[in-house]
């Protein structure tokens, strides 16, 4: 990957569902694994985004991490089944929307709050990027309270501030 952006975007979500893994008794290098890989094509193939990167998983029999990867944009039309992959689509975006705020603030992550967070979502001209019906469909399947998701991702996030805020 080349864009920093991109990077600083994957490392996010990887960092986040290991920490979710860490939470559900999940296997945290599977769950890091498809954090880190599910923008993996993007740059290079965004028209085919993400069925170059899943073809390789699919090839190496990693099947369920392919399908979290699949599964993690809903308008694809894959079915979450898994909880990785509700966990994948629940972390995506909502944890790109956490950095985006993140970004504004003087103490960047060290202070940031559901409450700001939650403002950030309502305002559509802030992180236009950020898919606010994926963030909600999101936290439904994976049957999340949404304070408490950000809270999560804020929370793991915290201790990696300087590689994911770039």
């Amino acid at each position: 990957m080349e864009s920093p952006a991109l990077r600083a975007h994957v490392r996010s979500v990887e960092i986040v569902m290991e920490a979710y893994a860490d939470k559900f008794g999940e296997d945290r290098e599977k769950w890091a694994i498809t954090g880190l890989l599910h923008d993996a094509d993007y740059e290079k193939h965004p028209e085919e985004h993400p069925e170059v990167i899943t073809a390789i998983l699919e090839e190496r029999g990693e099947q369920d991490i392919a399908h979290a990867i699949h599964c993690h944009y809903t308008k694809w039309g894959y079915s979450c089944e898994s909880l990785l992959d509700k966990a994948l689509l629940a972390c995506d975006e909502l944890t790109g929307m956490v950095i985006a705020v993140a970004r504004i603030r003087p103490n960047r992550l060290q202070d940031l709050t559901p409450k700001s967070v939650k403002k950030k979502l309502k305002d559509k001209n802030f992180a236009k990027g950020v898919d606010r019906d994926e963030v909600r469909i999101g936290m439904e399947l994976l049957e999340v309270d949404q304070d408490d998701h950000i809270s999560f991702i804020i929370e793991s996030l915290r201790p990696h501030e300087d590689e994911v805020i770039v």
